[in-house]
């Protein structure tokens, strides 16, 4: 079996550990607007990866003296939950989580029409719940989402996975045992509507034609991803549409029943002045009527 040393990473059936093959995705799932508090927000779950962004911004930038006249400026934090991993992670920040920080701002970034919002910032937050191998390609994923559902102008949504070799094999997706065992990782990102590469990194030894394959297979697992994206945002904005025509709707029967209403109330008030009318006739003719004495 193919693997470092005496871990097996293939099973009999040549299929990868978890029934894969080697161009699949893990099961994806996502969702937008998770977090009413941030002006856009984000969750996926990627494989047995647990993700939540929030996006707050644009706003206007503090520390002052970070400000950019020209441009926003983007800042992401990527944290690891204490009880993401396997072993109780300490609270505070480590070197590593500051260099996935700095390639999750990286990465997203030129996906923003940055030029437009002048001395302000949008910052970032990711929080990695339960961690499974790929979370820096997922949280690529889940920032650019949360970026779109706080409504900020992109030139194109951005996905990202990894590839990588596994024995003799590259495959797509790698899982945490595939990304420790195996014998590199090939990690891309992309803007979807320009094909830009905002993310390429890669660890571990590749030939020439291993790297063309694995940057092949990662540009199509990122295109699978934005499918999910794509969808997760017009299925939100349906329900929010579905959500104000039912508004107009409610607000159109309120209307008819207020027209209804004043109808009534002026139809009374009409039957009101012509009893009064009879009344004032009925005494004026009560006045004119001769008296006759008995």
């Amino acid at each position: 079996m193919a693997g470092t040393g005496d871990v097996p990473l293939f099973r009999k059936d040549g299929k990868r550990l978890d029934g894969r093959e080697i161009d699949q995705l893990r099961h994806v799932k996502m969702e937008v607007g998770v977090l009413p508090q941030a002006d856009g927000s984000a969750y996926i779950e990627m494989g047995n990866n647990k993700i939540m962004v929030a996006a707050y911004g644009p706003r206007e930038m503090h520390p002052k003296h970070l400000v950019l006249a020209d441009r926003l400026r983007v800042r992401a934090e990527y944290r690891l939950a204490t009880f993401s991993v396997n072993e109780r992670k300490s609270p505070a920040p480590r070197r590593r989580e500051h260099e996935l920080s700095k390639m999750i701002q990286e990465a997203v970034e030129p996906s923003i029409f940055t030029e437009k919002f002048p001395r302000s910032t949008i910052d970032l937050y990711i929080l990695v719940l339960d961690a499974d191998g790929g979370t820096r390609a997922a949280s690529i994923t889940a920032a650019s989402l949360a970026l779109a559902d706080a409504g900020l102008p992109l030139r194109g949504l951005v996905s990202s996975v990894a590839s990588g070799k596994v024995g003799d094999k590259i495959v797509l997706d790698l899982s945490d045992e595939e990304d420790k065992y195996g014998s590199g990782d090939l990690p891309v990102a992309i803007i979807n509507q320009s094909k830009e590469i905002t993310l390429l990194q890669a660890d571990g030894q590749f030939t020439a034609e291993e790297l063309k394959t694995g940057i092949e297979l990662a540009m199509k697992g990122c295109h699978d991803l934005y499918l999910i994206q794509r969808e997760v945002l017009l299925n939100k904005y349906k329900e929010i549409s579905q959500l104000l025509k039912e508004d107009e709707s409610e607000a159109e029967l309120l209307k008819v029943n207020d027209e209804e209403l004043t109808d009534n109330e002026e139809m009374e008030d009409d039957f009101s002045d012509e009893d009064s009318i009879d009344e004032t006739s009925v005494d004026e003719n009560d006045d004119d009527s001769p008296d006759t004495d008995f």
